[in-house]
């Protein structure tokens, strides 16, 4: 079993258990249930580089990135660098992460803000937007093409962007719907953990126009991000690059001002 299935296997357990313990309409009933989205597609549609800063303590391929900081700052310090939107990783016993991260996030910045988890089940769909995402993450590689396109027309209907994640042609070509915002390229192969941004080029003439291209891990300097871009990304997540260092939104806001 490798680290990918290891990780959606015990996420099923912990979904069922929070189905057991919080009903969908105690979720439904949240205060920010129903509060305005701000568009994750559009703010990378509009920015000349889209920048999603991820909020990472940990990660099963480095153990420990940043377990020091608090979301609150790191947000508030992501938002003054001038970022398009923030990835929040919920994921705890791999990741560090909690939904209370995506809680305060929101709470004290009003970018917008991307729930970063291994999505299996609707009911996470509706989490994310109770404790106020504005879009999700789906990846390709733990999903079937039924469960994309029903998961994704859930989170339209609630007004949520999604980002679907592939990491290889045989993934994109299964995954392409109308409902869908964003393609992700994410150059780190989940399974193996090996990093290479060879993977958005080699798939960046595979996905339609329709979509904004996002890719994903690996991205540690201004140059990959321009390279990048002549092959039509307009949205690029970095996390570790910025997590690792003491000050993540310093790093974020030195990393735009090379780049403008």
């Amino acid at each position: 079993m490798n680290i990918l299935d290891k990780i959606v296997f015990d996420k099923k357990k912990e979904v069922l258990l929070k189905k057991q313990l919080i009903p969908v309409s105690q979720l439904e009933a949240s205060v920010l249930f129903n509060t305005p989205v701000k568009s994750l597609a559009s703010a990378l549609q509009n920015a000349n580089f889209g920048i999603i800063a991820e909020h990472k303590r940990r990660s099963p391929s480095k153990s420990t990135i940043n377990q020091k900081l608090n979301v609150e700052d790191v947000a508030i310090g992501y938002k003054k660098a001038g970022i398009s939107g923030m990835s929040v990783l919920t994921d705890g016993k791999y990741f560090g992460g909690s939904l209370d991260d995506l809680l305060l996030a929101r709470a004290a910045v009003n970018i917008p803000l991307l729930r970063k988890e291994f999505i299996i089940d609707e009911y996470q769909i509706i989490e994310a937007k109770a404790h106020g995402a504005d879009a999700i993450l789906l990846i390709a590689a733990i999903l079937s093409r039924e469960e994309i396109k029903s998961f994704s027309q859930l989170a339209k209907s609630l007004n949520l962007d999604v980002l679907l994640e592939v990491h290889n042609e045989t993934e994109l070509h299964k995954s392409l719907m109308p409902s869908l915002d964003m393609l992700g390229v994410n150059n780190r192969n989940l399974k193996t953990f090996i990093v290479s941004l060879e993977t958005s080029k080699t798939l960046s003439d595979l996905i339609p126009s329709d979509f904004i291209k996002v890719s994903e891990s690996g991205i540690s300097n201004t140059e990959a991000i321009k390279m990048l871009k002549g092959y039509g990304y307009q949205g690029f997540l970095i996390g570790e690059n910025f997590m690792k260092t003491d000050n993540p939104g310093e790093s974020a806001a030195q990393f735009m001002n090379q780049l403008v």
